[in-house]
Parts: structure tokens; C-alpha cells; sequence
């Protein structure tokens, strides 16, 4: 099965900027997707000059992989009927910038902490984090590794 996902940029230009020189233009951009309720405003990170109250690549990055993450978690779980009572991530990402401007992801930690009702699947819901990484498509497309220091919660 083949999906195809599509997105537009889009950059212009102010007054008083040049391209010619890389502290002369604003990094500030938008994402459009067609059928989306809005667009997205994003800049570069702020080290790079950018706009620190946008989003920027970086977040947009860390951002798609805790999501589907935790989207392929909730599907593990409603096939092995684990109740999820909630789930939420603070996860972190380490960018390393070489000398010659370029850069990567090093690694990403993804910490959840997913609270659920029957305290008997504790150690299954723990498990399952591994198996949600092994059907994230955006895991699946990273070459950084990615690790997980998932806490469970019974409630």
C-alpha cells in the first residue's frame, strides 16, 4: 500500500532583507496543507536566527515522532484491551551542528508517562512501548536512535 502526503511552503521576501547575506532575511515561513483548519507559522530555531515563539523544523520533527508514537502505542494497547487513561511525553532530542553548518539528530529520548486502569497489564503496557516503535512510520523513517524511558501509572 502506497500513500502519498503533500505540503506547501511558503516565503517571502520583506523590505529591507537580502538573501545575499545569511543575517539579513527572516527565516519566518508558513506550511499550508489545502484542507487544514490553518496554516502553520514556523521560523528557524532560535540558535539559528529564528523566531523562538514559532515552531521551527526541529519541533516540527520531534513533534511528528512523539505523536505517531504515541498513536501506534494507543492502537498496541486497544489490541491487547489496555484501558489508557491518559499519555503525555516530554521528550527530548539531541541536534549536533558540525563546523561546516551541517547537522543531524543524534538521538531522541521519548519519555511518556501513560496512566491506565488495570494494574495487572502494568508490565505489558511498559512492553508495548517497543512494539509501537517498531510500527511508527515516522521511527521507522529516522536513522538517529530512538529510546524510550516510559513510566506507567496505574490509577
Amino acid at each position: 500500500m502506497h500513500h502519498t502526503f503533500k505540503a506547501q511552503v511558503n516565503w517571502t521576501i520583506n523590505e529591507g532583507e537580502s538573501t545575499k547575506n545569511p543575517r539579513r532575511f527572516s527565516r519566518n515561513h508558513k506550511v499550508t496543507k489545502g484542507n487544514k483548519v490553518s496554516d502553520l507559522q514556523v521560523s528557524a530555531a532560535k540558535p539559528f536566527r529564528g523566531d523562538d515563539t514559532l515552531f521551527n523544523p526541529e519541533d516540527l520533527l520531534l513533534s511528528a515522532l512523539i505523536s505517531c508514537h504515541m498513536m501506534s502505542y494507543l492502537y498496541v494497547c486497544a489490541q491487547h484491551q489496555i484501558e489508557v487513561l491518559s499519555y503525555t511525553d516530554t521528550s527530548e532530542g539531541d541536534l549536533v551542528v558540525e563546523a561546516n553548518g551541517s547537522g543531524s539528530f543524534k538521538m531522541v529520548r521519548l519519555k511518556p508517562i501513560v496512566t491506565i486502569k488495570d494494574g495487572s497489564q502494568k508490565d505489558l503496557a511498559l512492553s508495548l512501548h517497543n512494539k509501537a516503535n517498531e510500527l511508527c512510520f515516522i521511527a521507522n523513517s529516522c536513522n538517529f536512535p530512538i529510546y524510550h524511558d516510559a513510566t506507567i501509572v496505574v490509577e
